[in-house]
C-alpha cells in the first residue's frame, strides 16, 4: 500500500516545480487538504489501492478541519460586528459629559470641572493647576472620602485675574488619615462635542478639553448646565403650582 506522503511526493514530481511563500501563508486551508487528497487518488497504485480506512479518516479530518475555518469565519464576523456597534455606540455621548483619568487638560477660557479619585480616606487633597511648570491656581477638596470627586475650576488664577489658555498639568497630592496611605490621580471631566470612529485602538471622543478613547471614560453624565436648567424649570413649575392652588383658594 502506497502510503499518504509517498502519493504527496509523487503528486509533486508530476506537476513539476511549485514555490510558496511562506510568509504569505504559513499553514494548510482546507483547499490544500483536498488537492492532496485528490492528488493521493490520481497516483495511487491501482493494484494496491490506499486503504478505505485511512482514507476514510483522512476525510474525517478534511471535514474537521472545514468546520473549525468556517467556526473561525465566523468568529471573526462577530467581532468585526462587535465592533462596529460599540464605535456606533459611542455617538450617543456626544452632549454628554465624560470623566476620564488624565493629568492634563486644554483650556480655552471657559470653566473647567477636574477631579480626582482616592482610593482610601483622606484628611487632605490638593490640586495644582499647572501652565509650562507655573502653578496658575490652587483647589483644595472638599470630599475626602474613598472615590471619585469632581471641582470647577473658574478659569483665574490666584490673583483672580483670567487664566492664559493653553495645556494645563494636574499636579496633586493627597495626605492620609493617621496611620494609612492613600493613592490619587487626577481627572477630567468635559462635553463631548465629536467622536472620531477610525482610531486603530476603538473610537476616540473629543471634549471641549482634549481627546480620550471610549474604552477609558469612567462615566457619562448629562451636562451640569442641563442638569441646572432642569431644576429651574422644576422650580417655575412649583411656583406655578403654588399660585394656582392659591389662586383657587381665594376664588
Amino acid at each position: 500500500m502506497s502510503s499518504f506522503l509517498e502519493s504527496i511526493g509523487q503528486a509533486t514530481a508530476t506537476a513539476g516545480p511549485s514555490y510558496t511563500n511562506t510568509k504569505e501563508k504559513a499553514s494548510m486551508g482546507k483547499e490544500d487538504f483536498l488537492k492532496l487528497l485528490v492528488a493521493q487518488l490520481q497516483n495511487q497504485d491501482p493494484l494496491n489501492p490506499e486503504d478505505s480506512t485511512e482514507f476514510t479518516s483522512q476525510l474525517a479530518q478534511f471535514s474537521s478541519l472545514e468546520q473549525l475555518e468556517n467556526l473561525n469565519s465566523g468568529m471573526e464576523s462577530l467581532v468585526k460586528s462587535t465592533e462596529n456597534s460599540d464605535r456606533f455606540t459611542t455617538l450617543n455621548t456626544i452632549g454628554k459629559e465624560v470623566a476620564y483619568q488624565s493629568n492634563s487638560f486644554t483650556f480655552k477660557g471657559d470653566p473647567v470641572t477636574v477631579g480626582y479619585q482616592i482610593d482610601d480616606n483622606a484628611s487632605e487633597v490638593t490640586l495644582a493647576l499647572q501652565l509650562n511648570g507655573t502653578t496658575i491656581a490652587t483647589l483644595n477638596g472638599q470630599d475626602l472620602e474613598k472615590g471619585n470627586h469632581y471641582l470647577t475650576w473658574n478659569g483665574l488664577t490666584a490673583d483672580g485675574e483670567k487664566a492664559p489658555a493653553g495645556e494645563y498639568s494636574i499636579v496633586i497630592s493627597a495626605k492620609a488619615t493617621e496611620g494609612k496611605n492613600v493613592g490619587v490621580l487626577p481627572l477630567v471631566r468635559s462635553e463631548v462635542t465629536g467622536v472620531d470612529l477610525d482610531g486603530e485602538s476603538g473610537s476616540t471622543l473629543i471634549t471641549e478639553t482634549g481627546e480620550i478613547l471610549y474604552k477609558n471614560i469612567l462615566g457619562v453624565y448629562e451636562p451640569e448646565k442641563q442638569q441646572s436648567q432642569e431644576e429651574d424649570d422644576n422650580t417655575l413649575d412649583t411656583v406655578a403650582d403654588i399660585a394656582q392652588d392659591v389662586n383657587d383658594i381665594i376664588n
